[in-house]
């Protein structure tokens, strides 16, 4: 595909969405053509170059979607659950493709992206890093080839700002772990050993440890404890260009695709 694609980037004054704009700027193939942040927010109406302390976009921040909709091709989506639903809804009306990196959906939440998808394309992803997407099919075959004689043990560490835990990733992750051994993340997964005294663990479940502190962009483990050895899968993201470089690639793969919800590893033909 050698059309230059229009984009809207989604929550623009937050740090992905900043260097989502920034990244959208500087690649020939894209075209900004809209910023969205919420009402009431401090940059509306402002040119989103000199907002982030730059120079003149020609791009005005607005609330309203439906005000840039006409350029658009794809909207590039690191917000909020509540808010990435209210785009998703929007998309489906003008068959824009959706990329959502948003993470923390609630199962009614996650019902309204399905529902949407049956009219555009979604392609939706707790990390849009290509190599944490490798690192969820690893896991996922590791956990088919080894069985409960090895413990599952997730670990997630990330910036001090980060609201939801475990991550979106770490949860990815366990999904993928689940699915190799062909059970329910949600019969197995063990994320709660606070309150003293936790008990031995049950085997056949999937740990989740979370880490928060500083400006850590983003590590995961998946450790695979057995007796007398450990097999240890591991990313760890240094920038957080990493994201939004993912995020843009499922913005082109989406381009000629059927409407329907796709991951990251659709995007990577995995």
């Amino acid at each position: 595909m050698n059309e230059i694609l229009g984009v809207v980037v989604v929550g623009a004054s937050g740090r992905m969405g900043q260097m989502s704009i920034r990244m959208v700027e500087k690649d020939e193939r894209f075209r900004l053509v809209g910023a969205i942040e919420r009402e009431g927010h401090p940059w509306l109406h402002s040119d989103i170059g000199i907002s982030m302390g730059g120079t003149s976009v020609g791009v005005m921040v607005t609330s309203d979607f439906t005000e840039v909709t006409a350029d658009t091709q794809a909207i590039i989506d690191f917000s909020t659950p509540a808010a990435s639903v209210a785009l998703a809804r929007i998309s489906a009306q003008t068959r824009v493709v959706h990329v959502i990196g948003t993470t923390g959906f609630s199962k009614v939440e996650l019902a309204a992206l399905a529902e949407a998808a049956r009219q555009t394309v979604i392609v939706r992803a707790g990390n849009m890093s290509l190599g944490v997407n490798l690192l969820v099919k690893l896991t996922q075959q590791v956990a088919a080839a080894l069985d409960d004689d090895y413990d599952i043990e997730i670990i997630e560490a990330h910036h001090n700002q980060k609201v939801d835990a475990p991550s979106g990733t770490a949860l990815m992750l366990g999904a993928a772990a689940a699915d190799g051994r062909k059970v329910s993340l949600s019969r197995v997964s063990d994320a709660d050993r606070s309150g003293g005294m936790s008990g031995p663990r049950k085997r056949g479940t999937i740990g989740f440890a979370t880490v928060r502190g500083g400006d850590i962009v983003g590590e995961h483990e998946v450790i695979f404890a057995g007796v007398g050895e450990r097999l240890v899968l591991r990313h760890v993201a240094t920038d957080r260009d990493v994201f939004v470089r993912g995020a843009l690639r499922a913005a082109r793969w989406g381009q000629d695709k059927v409407p329907g919800e796709y991951t990251m590893l659709d995007v990577l033909g995995l």
